[in-house]
């Protein structure tokens, strides 16, 4: 699991590879990961945008921006904590993402929380040291 704290907000995130959706012989992996955040803070936020950078074994970037997360746009309260799964393809047997979400506080200011990179492994490759 990876995780990272930001402005009291704790992002946690645990990848897992599905085999049953991947085909390697058609360089096709794909992934699913399960996020949980959890306001630590004092006050109530809301999750208004996601901004995702996926990166390739081989060093191509993907950039996915839209409003919310799997449809919602959740507020957390605090003490309160959201959790959902989605998942990225990728056509080669290893990557990387790393992001951020933008939240607003009770006054409506915005801010960045960073999502903490994390990697994207299949049994289909040997695990690298960089």
């Amino acid at each position: 699991m990876y995780s990272q704290t930001t402005r009291d907000i704790e992002v946690t995130v645990k990848p897992f590879y599905l085999d049953d959706q991947s085909s390697p012989g058609d360089s096709h992996f794909v992934w699913a990961y399960r996020v949980r955040i959890v306001n630590k803070g004092k006050s109530t936020v809301q999750l208004m945008r996601r901004h995702w950078v996926i990166t390739d074994a081989i060093g191509r970037v993907q950039e996915v921006k839209g409003p919310g997360v799997v449809g919602e746009q959740p507020v957390l309260r605090p003490g309160d904590a959201y959790e959902y799964t989605s998942g990225t393809p990728l056509p080669t047997p290893s990557g990387i993402m790393v992001g951020t979400y933008e939240m607003t506080d009770e006054d409506g200011s915005s801010f960045d929380i960073a999502i903490p990179a994390f990697s994207l492994d299949s049994p289909h490759e040997k695990p690298r040291l960089n």
